[in-house]
């Protein structure tokens, strides 16, 4: 009852700065003083119940200092720019105070009769004073028969001799002394609290043992008769030796929970002149009770054998950021009720089978952050209660290891592809690992028990044409936030991933570059309450294309421009903020839906805007009037006669582009031949060149008979007197015996341009990546564009960037493709003789050379 009153009263404590309360006011509960530059208690109305007085300049308090005020619980005096006084019964006119807090003042005098007259005092803060160990020797706390918390940390206490009073205080349950300057404790010192049990008794960052040479013979037991919840010892600069002697001078002490964090035990990494725990260093706990041991922060480099065998009851064992590792055979033997292990933060980089032996009953093993590439096979399988495995921000490569688990963490690895190995599990966060094949999502779904599975920022963007999709009847959550699936699915493949996910109940595809939903790809997901689509390229959705009984969408950030109401007939909240509306006519059915609706629209209604026309960029669809859009009605006749006009001259267009484009290479064809008919007696002539070719061709010797046929006899003109370029080439006009690299210098600075056919083999060839560099070095140094890529193959965008060498050609420069149906190679032939033969002029470094866009069918 009463820790639940204190926690009460601290939360209102932290909550009256927000309670609407003017600076310097009361309203008859709160009275609210700080920062008021006052130097004596103001006068405050008896019903109070909290006065706060903090950031003030009160220098004295005494016996009248306060009116009787039989309602207030907390006084909040701490923190006083100007030194105080404490006098004699300050507060006996304070009956029912429950919190005093004092903390952070300078307080010269305080009179041992000072907190006299607080019969129902709880706690009492007096953390950073200046106080002296005479607080603690002369009875300054008698009579206190209510007070559970004492924080006397950050003073200039060097002794803990407690007065005979402490005896009296039947309700003490946490007392805290850390941050003062305690140099040694013996069992004298604490004998008035014998036979106490206390949640909590705090010595952190106090020097305990670790500045004097201490008689421990003579020392003996400071706890004895004691039971502690919890004994904080942190920050004390402990070695193995202090902790091994103290742990065998409190033998036989109750200690459930020992904190012994930002110690420097162990050797480190490199040194050898610390040693690490051994088998004595914790031997002294054994009859201690001890359930939970927190040894973080730290410098133990190897976990040798049997070091913590004497802790039976231990359940929860804590090493995270220390130097570990190695962990020595039998390390963790005697742990029989061991159920928590944190190893996380350390320098691990092999797992063996062995590691773990000694830990029949953990269920919770924490290896996060270490740098663990290899595990051997078996070395969780016997881990029999096993259920949460983390191995986060690790090395690892592969998941063999794997046992059958309810919850494994995997993300921030290395993982670029699964095995097909069987296990069951209940949750699998993989985020921020390599995986590009939806082939490893397919097996993840088909994981039995499955729940929960978090594939967040992976590369998932290739698919297999022919998957199998597992019907899983457990999956409830799903995420996909941040991988590629636009490219999968614009293949055609994958779209059936989601079948099968019955009982699916939240989704999230945020940022995956989605510019469509695959049609039916949501038809199974019939438990569908939240969808996320949010950071996508989406222009439009389909009618039926979202689950019938969603609930919760997000679609903000995509490119929506129009959106039909319909889709969002089933909904209760709904995201749609930071789209691209187009604030038309054709909105007006959207923007009345919005006005009317009853769904919740998450965001602020400023953030759904329009983005054209450009007079109402960035004007909020609320604020858009639908009256100019009635005025259309009227113009429906009109409209309809100029439909019908537009229809006739649309399809004889049409028409006349249908046989153009079925039998455009024909037509070039007859282009070409008017063209010579009419040009005949104007024939181009031959300009002086410095140049010794029009044109290196650059290609994989690979592909050189192709490159033979489709271009070469086309335009080379000693394999035809009608082609009319000079063509350099590897196979005819290097000069044998002579340096590669001389020969490509000599090819890319002695023609005019350097045409690259770039294939699948042209990426692989060393030579062909090296006279791209060299044309492009020659870009640079002319300051104009002499590079031509023709793009060969299927090769897509993504394999293009891949090459760091191409990449900053393609960033600011357009290339050509070699044309997929064969009635286009005449006219692509003849746009490639184009750009070659075109005169480039020099520019500044900052312009770029724009060449044409060469599609693969004239449109």
């Amino acid at each position: 009852m009463v820790d639940q009153l204190d926690l009460l009263l601290g939360v209102i404590f932290m909550a009256s700065p927000m309670l609407g309360l003017s600076p310097c006011s009361s309203d008859g509960q709160i009275a609210l003083f700080r920062s008021c530059n006052l130097t004596q208690i103001p006068w405050v109305l008896d019903t109070t119940e909290r006065l706060l007085l903090s950031f003030n300049y009160i220098s004295m308090v005494n016996a009248t200092s306060f009116p009787f005020l039989e309602q207030l619980m907390l006084l909040e005096l701490g923190t006083q720019f100007a030194p105080m006084t404490i006098g004699r019964e300050a507060f006996r006119n304070l009956p029912n105070l429950r919190i005093l807090d004092l903390g952070q003042n300078q307080i010269e005098v305080l009179s041992p009769d000072a907190f006299q007259g607080l019969p129902n005092l709880l706690e009492l803060r007096l953390f950073s004073c200046g106080l002296s160990s005479a607080v603690l020797r002369d009875g300054y706390f008698r009579n206190l028969s209510s007070l559970a918390r004492l924080d006397l940390s950050g003073n200039q206490i060097h002794s803990l001799h407690l007065h005979s009073s402490f005896q009296g205080l039947n309700s003490l349950e946490a007392i805290d002394f850390s941050f003062n300057e305690i140099f040694t404790l013996c069992e004298d010192e604490l004998k008035p609290l014998q036979g106490k049990t206390l949640s909590f008794f705090g010595l952190k960052s106090t020097s305990l043992f670790s500045r004097v040479s201490v008689a421990w013979e003579t020392c003996t037991n400071p706890f004895r008769g004691m039971w502690l919840e919890t004994l904080d010892l942190s920050s004390n600069g402990w070695t193995v030796d202090i902790t091994g002697n103290f742990s065998n001078i409190i033998r036989g002490s109750q200690v459930s929970s020992l904190i012994l964090t930002h110690h420097i035990m162990g050797s480190g990494f490199g040194f050898q002149n610390i040693k690490d725990p051994d088998r004595d260093t914790f031997a002294g706990l054994g009859r201690s009770s001890v359930t939970f041991l927190y040894l973080s922060h730290g410098y133990i480099f190897s976990l040798n054998s049997r070091v913590f065998e004497t802790l039976k009851d231990l359940k929860l064992l804590n090493l995270a950021s220390n130097k570990i590792n190695k962990i020595a055979d039998n390390a963790f033997y005697g742990l029989d009720s061991l159920q928590v292990l944190n190893i996380s933060c350390n320098l691990l980089g092999e797992l063996y089978n062995s590691n773990f032996y000694g830990l029949p009953r953990v269920a919770y093993i924490d290896l996060q952050k270490n740098h663990i590439g290899v595990i051997q096979y078996q070395t969780f399988r016997f881990l029999e209660n096993l259920h949460t495995l983390d191995l986060r921000d690790n090395a690892l490569k592969t998941i063999h290891f794997i046992p059958s688990i309810l919850t494994v963490f995997l993300g921030g690895n290395k993982l670029a592809d699964l095995p097909r190995i069987r296990f069951t599990a209940n949750f699998i966060q993989l985020s921020e690992n390599r995986l590009e094949n939806l082939s490893d999502l397919y097996f993840l779904l088909g994981v039995p028990q499955l729940q929960f599975l978090i594939l967040n920022q992976n590369r998932l963007s290739s698919c297999q044409a022919v998957q199998a999709p597992s019907e899983n009847l457990s999956l409830e959550q799903l995420f996909l936030s941040e991988n590629m699936l636009q490219l999968a699915w614009e293949t055609g493949l994958c779209w059936d991933v989601f079948k099968g996910l019955l009982r699916l109940q939240i989704l999230y595809l945020n940022s995956n570059y989605l510019n469509f939903l695959p049609p039916g790809v949501f038809n199974d997901l019939v438990s569908l309450r939240l969808l996320s689509l949010s950071a996508n390229r989406l222009t439009a959705l389909s009618p039926g294309s979202l689950p019938a009984n969603l609930e919760i969408l997000d679609i903000s950030r995509n490119q929506l421009f129009s959106p039909d109401p319909g889709s969002f007939a089933s909904l209760r909240f709904l995201d749609i903020t930071h789209n691209e509306f187009v604030c038309q006519c054709e909105l007006i059915p959207f923007i009345i839906w919005l006005n009317q609706t009853n769904v919740t629209l998450l965001g602020s209604l400023t953030d759904v805007y329009c983005m054209y026309p450009d007079s109402l960029l960035g004007v909020s669809l609320s604020n858009i009037s639908t009256k100019d859009c009635d005025e259309e009605e009227a113009l429906q006749s009109l409209k309809f006669s100029l439909f019908i006009l537009c229809t006739v001259a649309l399809t004889l267009l049409l028409i006349t582009t249908l046989i153009v484009i079925k039998f455009r290479g024909g037509c070039f064809l007859c282009y070409k031949t008017i063209q010579r008919l009419v040009l005949k007696d104007k024939v181009r002539s031959s300009e002086p060149s410095t140049y010794r070719y029009d044109a290196y061709f650059c290609f994989s010797s690979r592909d050189f008979e192709w490159a033979q046929s489709a271009l070469l006899k086309h335009l080379d003109a000693q394999y035809s007197s009608h082609n009319r370029l000079r063509l350099c080439f590897e196979e005819r006009d290097f000069i044998p015996g002579e340096n590669h690299i001389s020969n490509i210098q000599a090819a890319v600075w002695g023609s005019r341009k350097t045409v690259c056919l770039v294939s699948r083999q042209f990426l692989k060839d060393g030579w062909c990546l090296e006279a791209f560099r060299y044309a492009q070095s020659r870009s640079l140094s002319d300051l104009k564009s002499v590079v031509i890529v023709v793009v060969v193959g299927s090769l897509s965008q993504y394999q293009l960037m891949r090459h760091e060498t191409i990449r900053g050609f393609l960033q600011k420069q357009q290339y050509l493709r070699w044309p997929e149906d064969h009635q286009d190679v005449g006219w692509f032939l003849n746009k490639l003789s184009g750009h070659i033969l075109k005169e480039e002029r020099g520019e500044k470094r900052s312009n770029t050379i724009q060449l044409q866009n060469v599609v693969t069918t004239i449109s």
